[in-house]
């Protein structure tokens, strides 16, 4: 089976590996401060204006409720397109980029519950490690999309 089609952008938080398939990631950017956006939730550290776009950039440390940590040179946002809409995510490192097969796809494990199981797609066994392999679609709903990208270009125009 070929595995052309079957990439993976693997990136870390902390010791933790985890996954976005490479169709949707948009671009990998360096770290930079986005602007502020009041009456957000805390793992909207604000938004970016990028290409054009105004992208919600999203914490993944704090939506995933982890340890914080601070800003290094190895930070990146990871650009990704949801359903249409841009949203960056802020990771510790981009690691690879990696071809998987399908069968090394396992479900989650029934002990993922809630919001954290609704973000996982599955595990993922790479190389002898096990990744964590994210649904992009659910780190942010529709209505806190719709709610960002409206306050975001506000935020943005006050610049």
């Amino acid at each position: 089976m070929s595995t052309q089609g079957n990439k993976l952008v693997i990136f870390c938080l902390g010791e933790d590996h985890f996954a976005a398939d490479v169709h949707v990631v948009e671009r990998v950017l360096r770290y930079a401060s986005p602007t502020p956006v009041p009456d957000t939730p805390a793992y909207i550290e604000g938004v970016l204006d990028y290409l054009g776009r105004v992208v919600p950039i999203v914490n993944l440390r704090r939506r995933l409720e982890l340890e914080p940590r601070e800003v290094r040179p190895e930070t990146r946002t990871v650009v990704l397109n949801v359903s249409g809409e841009w949203i960056g995510l802020v990771v510790d490192s981009v690691t690879e980029v990696a071809p998987f097969e399908q069968a090394s796809l396992s479900a989650p494990p029934k002990m993922f519950r809630g919001l954290t199981r609704d973000y996982v797609k599955g595990i993922v066994r790479l190389n002898g490690r096990l990744v964590i392999y994210l649904d992009v679609e659910h780190l942010l709903s529709s209505t806190e999309r719709i709610a960002l990208q409206s306050s975001g270009a506000e935020a943005l125009a006050g610049e």
